[in-house]
Formats: C-alpha cells, sequence, structure tokens
C-alpha cells in the first residue's frame, strides 16, 4: 500500500477519499455552493443585522448552512472535522496564532511600503466604540471566525476530493494545491474589507491564510485553526485598540 496515495486512515483528511464516507460530485458541489451562500449571508447588509444582537445572526448563519448540510449527507460521520483537543493540539493553536501575526505584520509593512494598503474599516473603529460595543464586536468574532474556518476547510476537502479522486494526484500534491488555492479563495473574499486592494488580499491574507491552515493540516481539527485564528485576529484588535496602531491587515 502506498502511504502517500492512501494517506493514514486513522489520522488523515476525511471525506476527500469517500472515507469514512463517500459523497457524490453532486454533493460536493452542493455543500460548496452552500459554503458561498453562508458567506453570501454574512456580507449582505440587512438592517436587522445592523442590531446588536442581530449582527450574530449573519456569523451564525455563515457557518451553519454548510456544516447543517455537512449533517444531512454524513450524519454519523460530519463531526471527522471536529477532532478532539489535546494538550499537543493546544500548542499548535498557540504557535500558529503568534506565528501568524509575525508574518502578517512583516508582510503587511512590506505590501504597505511597496504598493499601499488600505485599512481594515472594522478595525480602524474599535477605538470609537464604547466598552459594550467592544465587548460585543469581539464575542462576534468567535463565530464569525468559526465560520471563515469552515469557509476555508469544506472547500480544502472539496478541491482535495477533485484532484486525488478525479485528477489522480497523489494526496500530498492535492494537499498542497488545495491548500494554496483555499488561501488565495480566502483573501479575494477580503477584497470588499479592503477597498478591493486585490494585491493587499492576495500578499497579506492569503498568506495568513497559508499559516493559518497549517493548523489544520497538522491536527485535522477545525478547533485548533479556529483557535490560532482567534488568536491572531484578537492580538491584532487588542494592538489598534489599545496601542492605536492599526496593523496593515
Amino acid at each position: 500500500m502506498n502511504p502517500d496515495k492512501n494517506g493514514s486512515h486513522g489520522d488523515d483528511f476525511p471525506f476527500y477519499n469517500d472515507k469514512p464516507v463517500a459523497f457524490s460530485p453532486r454533493q460536493w458541489l452542493l455543500l460548496v455552493i452552500l459554503v458561498f451562500a453562508g458567506f453570501a449571508v454574512l456580507i449582505t447588509p440587512l438592517p436587522l443585522f445592523a442590531t446588536p444582537s442581530g449582527q450574530f445572526i449573519p456569523a451564525i448563519l455563515f457557518f451553519a448552512i454548510p456544516l447543517l448540510y455537512l449533517a444531512r449527507i454524513a450524519p454519523n460521520r460530519w463531526r471527522e472535522i471536529f477532532r478532539p483537543i489535546s494538550f499537543n493540539h493546544l500548542k499548535w493553536m498557540l504557535g500558529i496564532g503568534l506565528l501568524n501575526v509575525l508574518v502578517s505584520v512583516l508582510i503587511g509593512f512590506m505590501v504597505v511600503r511597496l504598493f499601499g494598503a488600505n485599512p481594515n474599516q472594522a478595525m480602524a473603529q474599535l477605538s470609537d466604540m464604547s466598552n459594550l460595543e467592544r465587548v460585543l464586536f469581539y464575542l462576534k468574532t468567535l463565530p464569525q471566525l468559526f465560520g471563515e474556518e469552515v469557509f476555508t476547510i469544506l472547500p480544502f476537502l472539496a478541491l482535495m476530493y477533485i484532484f486525488y479522486s478525479h485528477c489522480h494526484l497523489s494526496r500530498t500534491r492535492s494537499m498542497i494545491l488545495a491548500w494554496v488555492i483555499t488561501a488565495v479563495m480566502f483573501g479575494l473574499a477580503h477584497l470588499p474589507t479592503y477597498g478591493w486592494n486585490i494585491l493587499q488580499c492576495l500578499l497579506v491574507i492569503g498568506t495568513a491564510r497559508l499559516v493559518l491552515s497549517l493548523a489544520y493540516l497538522k491536527t485535522k481539527s477545525i478547533w485548533v485553526s479556529t483557535g490560532a485564528h482567534i488568536i491572531n485576529d484578537w492580538i491584532l484588535f487588542s494592538v489598534t485598540l489599545f496601542l492605536g496602531i492599526s496593523p496593515p491587515s
């Protein structure tokens, strides 16, 4: 048995190789469509979503829409993307989160010097918020950042399925291609946030996504990549709030 082609069944990514359950191409397509449907809900400005409690609705629907369908097509195994967290996983969570802060800041300043960059308006407005608004802002990021991990990982698995099962690439090549493509996709999804600055989104956000995805690639647990993402963003938010410095990411 070729371990590269077949993977380690005990510690491998789920679904891409029809294990532990097989999805049809139609099911994979619908799953990815629902991932983007959740994203569309997140970025659609409705009056209901502008209220203090209503702002949590799109953040929750962002991940709930695709996960509900995943639970439907894999009723007993949809939790495969939620591997239990060990102490070693916590170390990966913290390490990747801190590494991403460093990478984001370094590449961000390089992009500012070479090409110019646009601020994240949500981060820029933190200093003008009341204490209650800041608490709600931080709390809202929890479901939203989890949703961003779902937005990345489910398409990652879908792409691995395409490359591995239909293009007959090795597991390693399938993983690398899916890793890079989803990072580009994640960067492009941030275009409205950063004034449609494509270089900033690809170089800063895309690179940050490559680093964050390492947490999932290593542990196979969306909890770990979500934790790393929260550590990264909360540090950057807090730097903006307490030091009055707006990181270029």
